[in-house]
């Protein structure tokens, strides 16, 4: 049976409008980038994952990453860490806060996080994982979900038995990105493990992984008939992803951004930053998005030449429409 992606549907009992996702990104889904996505239609944004820890011995500095608004509603905090009891009094600082989803994360494959007993490692220690989710589920009231991986390595793909005992757990929907811990980041996400947890659990499965483009979200939705598309790395420099997709399924022609957007885009996105974080940490946290922004354009090799001499917002803004105002004459020529 296919599945109506232009129809709503829920995650435990949160209504969302459509299938799309924003992933956590640590180090870049703050406030403005969640804000741009929601705009552009994601249904449900996630904030970079938080470590439960620091969220209870440093509350005041965690509060600070999980700065939001009512604009970006509904929101969800992704939280990571190895112990039950603080997992769980985690959580509850985090539905205290306002967020509408709580997110475990079971698939981090970072080292640092790995080696402390929480992310992915818990994939090998699924005992730990359910004494942490049936803590979690018992200390709030809002959806829970779980994202993990299809297993620790190619010998140990254990995404099935994850995901029923995550279901057993009260885990109101399971967020599954397609590689191993052991293959990182690298390598090709494998959408055939999601399709098949998707046949066989009864939460909402949502997939991750490799979701870089408009073709590779349909062909994923084709393939896996999953209730959900979690997209990362697809809508870095690209928050029009969103809108582009989501025309798509209601059957339209999917409209890509003028120049003209894309400047105003990147101009609203650096003062946002900057409002945020202040002038000198704001442009220096935003050298990466101008980056993504300006990808395929012509010359952006020498307008990127100048990104690390960026020391004042109105020098920024004016070399960004000077940029623009060159590739998009009918007299510029690379």
């Amino acid at each position: 049976m296919t599945a109506d992606y232009t129809r709503s549907w829920k995650i435990g009992s949160l209504k969302l409008s459509n299938p799309l996702l924003l992933a956590p990104l640590s180090g870049i889904s703050d406030l403005p980038f969640r804000l741009l996505a929601k705009e552009q239609g994601c249904a449900l944004v996630f904030t970079g994952m938080v470590s439960a820890e620091g969220l209870i011995r440093n509350r005041k500095k965690s509060e600070k990453l999980l700065q939001t608004c009512p604009e970006e509603s509904p929101l969800a905090v992704q939280i990571f860490g190895a112990r039950p009891e603080t997992m769980a009094e985690a959580a509850r600082v985090v539905e205290d806060m306002g967020a509408d989803v709580l997110d475990i994360n079971m698939g981090c494959p970072v080292r640092k996080v790995v080696q402390g007993g929480s992310g992915a490692a818990l994939l090998k220690d699924l005992e730990r994982a359910r004494a942490i989710i049936q803590l979690v589920r018992k200390a709030v009231s809002i959806p829970l979900t779980l994202k993990v991986r299809t297993g620790w390595d190619e010998k140990n793909l254990n995404i099935l038995e994850t995901g029923r005992m995550a279901e057993e757990c009260g885990v109101d929907a399971l967020t599954i990105h397609g590689r191993t811990r052991a293959q990182g980041y690298g390598g090709k996400a494998d959408w055939n493990i999601i399709a098949r947890a998707k046949e066989h659990l009864k939460i909402p499965v949502i997939g991750n992984g490799d979701l870089t483009s408009l073709q590779a979200v349909m062909d994923f939705f084709a393939q896996t008939n999953c209730d959900g598309a979690m997209i990362g790395r697809g809508a870095l420099g690209n928050p029009w992803i969103f809108r582009q997709a989501l025309e798509i399924l209601r059957g339209e022609l999917p409209r890509a951004p003028t120049l003209k957007e894309k400047e105003a885009m990147i101009l609203r996105h650096l003062g946002m930053v900057v409002d945020m974080r202040g002038e000198t940490h704001g442009l220096k946290e935003f050298r990466k998005n101008i980056i993504w922004y300006t990808r395929g354009l012509r010359d952006n090799a020498h307008f990127r030449s100048r990104i690390p001499f960026w020391k004042m917002v109105s020098e920024v803004s004016e070399q960004i429409k000077e940029y623009f105002q060159k590739i998009d004459s009918p007299l510029f020529f690379t």
